[in-house]
């Protein structure tokens, strides 16, 4: 691989990554951004249409295959006095359509005029190739690549009312393009035989002519069509851009709205837990929770069994609380790294709070005191930060930058295209 193509490929392999939809235009950028391309011609027609008879007239020396069988079957190529001409396998020949895919490529990719051949023996156009140069002459409008209509083996027709017959059908179907009408054999008979006016009635001197005057075109449709290859990729990778630039920061905004509501939110819920409580853990008087029960009371209630029940239905009610701020915000499980053998254990509200008896110390601690509280808001929003939702977001905010700074790379290399 040379350098210009190494080149090529460091700027051109970002824009395909980013708009793989545009392959088929990048590869024709690529094709007008080489240096010392000739420009060149693909003859195109169907199968047995005189497409390599015309060719070999044109250039003077039976130099592409001629017969009467599907002869060309891959892209036959030839450069003459600084012109590249490609000879085109036959279309709608190839059941598999290998054929067609070879002859799209040389009018697609590597073309700067295409010869349109069709047999004036075979009558209008018919459907398949109708839509083929309509195509043609819509891409002529987009890139200013010509067309120049061939219509070949007038010869064969009767007699000059059914060659205009035949030609005035077909211009019909032709998008405003004009025919050029040819007989091989006639010139070759004409050139052979020293016979001038045969030479001229045959149409390949006009269509030389006109040839001729398509190639001095040829550099300028060349800038033309570079120009508005980059153009358009530009817009489009702007436009793609603009979008991800919109996406990224709602999402960030997103990711940042979330934790701010889910710590206010926890705060709130503390707050007000704290204020629950307050009598409770700060109540008058013995505190029996701490008074153990005997063997001699275990069936009968007594006052610390109902202290114990009292602070456990308080703290029961704060746990509740705080859960459904959980649920909300998707941080119920535990993160896969930190799961059990034992499912129901596998909850942030036991990471946090644990299993173990909250007796009113406890609960002071834990929801009444700043320090506690401010214990319990990181340690949720710790879990909060690598619950699935947020592990989600994060990954989607990080995939969003990497396609942006991927598009930046892109827009970036075809600038350099520009400037160059």
């Amino acid at each position: 691989m040379n350098q210009l193509a190494e080149s090529l490929d460091h700027v051109l392999e970002p824009v395909l990554a980013v708009l793989p939809q545009r392959r088929w235009d990048l590869d024709r950028l690529r094709v007008l951004l080489q240096l010392n391309v000739p420009p060149t011609v693909t003859v195109v027609g169907k199968y047995n249409h005189g497409k390599s008879r015309l060719l070999n007239e044109l250039m003077g020396s039976d130099i592409f295959n001629v017969a009467d069988r599907r002869e060309t079957v891959a892209l036959a190529e030839h450069v003459q006095q600084g012109v590249r001409w490609l000879d085109a396998p036959g279309l709608y020949a190839d059941v598999a359509l290998q054929d067609d895919a070879l002859a799209r490529e040389a009018m697609g990719l590597q073309a700067d005029i295409r010869l349109f051949v069709h047999a004036a023996k075979e009558g209008e156009l018919d459907a398949l190739e109708s839509n083929l140069l309509q195509d043609l002459v819509a891409d002529h409008q987009r890139s200013q690549r010509q067309n120049l209509m061939v219509i070949s083996q007038i010869d064969q027709l009767a007699d000059d009312a059914q060659e205009d017959k035949v030609l005035t059908a077909i211009q019909q179907q032709c998008a405003g393009l004009n025919l050029h009408p040819v007989s091989s054999t006639r010139y070759r008979q004409g050139r052979d035989g020293g016979k001038q006016r045969m030479l001229e009635k045959s149409g390949i001197p006009a269509l030389q002519a006109s040839l001729e005057a398509a190639l001095q075109r040829v550099p300028q449709a060349r800038e033309f069509e570079r120009e508005t290859l980059l153009t358009e990729l530009t817009q489009e990778l702007n436009t793609l851009q603009h979008k991800q630039e919109q996406s990224l920061s709602s999402l960030q905004q997103t990711q940042k709205q979330q934790g701010i509501d889910f710590v206010e939110g926890l705060g709130k819920i503390l707050e007000r837990i704290a204020n629950d409580l307050e009598p409770v853990v700060n109540a008058p008087g013995v505190d029996h929770s701490l008074v153990p029960d005997t063997f001699e009371f275990g069936f009968k209630m007594t006052a610390g069994k109902q202290e114990r029940a009292r602070l456990q239905i308080a703290y029961s009610r704060a746990c509740i609380a705080i859960n459904g701020h959980l649920v909300e915000y998707g941080a119920v499980g535990l993160p896969a790294a930190q799961r059990t053998s034992v499912r129901s254990m596998d909850t942030v509200m036991i990471a946090v709070m644990g299993v173990s008896v909250k007796y009113r110390a406890d609960l002071r601690r834990i929801f009444c005191e700043q320090a506690g509280r401010d214990k319990l808001v990181q340690d949720f929003t710790h879990y909060f930060e690598v619950s699935d939702g947020r592990v989600a977001l994060e990954k989607q905010i990080e995939q969003t930058e990497n396609q942006l700074a991927q598009t930046r790379q892109a827009l970036d290399g075809l600038s350099s295209l520009e400037h160059a």
